[in-house]
């Protein structure tokens, strides 16, 4: 068998000349691999969150503590007495000095919340959704997709892994930065860091990301036991 092989690989070759090579991932337009996207690259912005349950948090607090204070003054108007607590409030909120620990910290706690909120209002949130460069022939609003940090640690830590001399490897994905831990148990290390930089810098490439995360790469060996 193995006197044949060299002959079909020469047949194949031979067969060939008329075949155009297939394109990889790397050659499509529009994927640049890591940095910024290539000239004329479309602008891809993140995913929005919808972000339900703390919109319908406020939206509950808001119809509870309105619906209250509109059967309270409804109540008034009608000439029944105020309720106890709103008396006491009032009372305790007249009496009370600015400086007063309480009143700090109500309005320290009212002005966190108010922050918290304004925060959810201004950002896209999902931040474990990385966005995906589309296809060059389409706009952005047509095809939308992306990619979850998990998604990308586990396909950069395959590669990771194929890499001769590897032992295990911890690969972290943020928005920004890509911490990849490697032990290498045999190989000069810097063989080992220059295979690694090629192996996961063209699996980050053929995924495809809109704006690929800095690769930060450490490469040591196991600890002794």
């Amino acid at each position: 068998m193995s006197e044949q092989q060299p002959e079909a690989a020469t047949q194949r070759v031979a067969a060939g000349d008329t075949e155009q090579p297939r394109p990889t991932l790397a050659d499509e337009p529009g994927r640049s691999g890591p940095g910024p996207p290539a000239s004329g690259g479309q602008h891809v912005r993140r995913f929005w969150s919808t972000r339900r349950v703390p919109a319908a948090i406020v939206a509950l607090l808001a119809a509870a503590v309105t619906g209250l204070l509109l059967y309270d003054v409804v109540a008034v108007r009608a000439g029944r007495p105020a309720m106890s607590w709103r008396r006491s409030l009032a009372d305790e909120l007249a009496s009370r000095p600015l400086d007063d620990g309480w009143m700090i910290g109500g309005a320290a706690l009212a002005m966190a919340v108010g922050l918290w909120l304004l925060v959810l209002a201004v950002t896209p949130g999902l931040r474990r959704l990385l966005p995906m460069q589309p296809p060059a022939d389409t706009r952005a609003a047509d095809i939308r997709s992306g990619l979850s940090r998990s998604a990308v640690a586990l396909v950069l830590r395959d590669r990771a892994m194929e890499v001769p001399g590897v032992q295990s490897a911890r690969i972290d994905v943020g928005r920004h930065k890509i911490r990849a831990r490697i032990r290498s148990h045999f190989r000069d290390l810097e063989e080992v860091r220059a295979d690694l930089e090629s192996a996961l810098a063209n699996g980050l490439q053929q995924l495809g990301l809109a704006r690929p995360p800095a690769l930060s790469l450490d490469v040591r060996r196991p600890k002794k036991r």
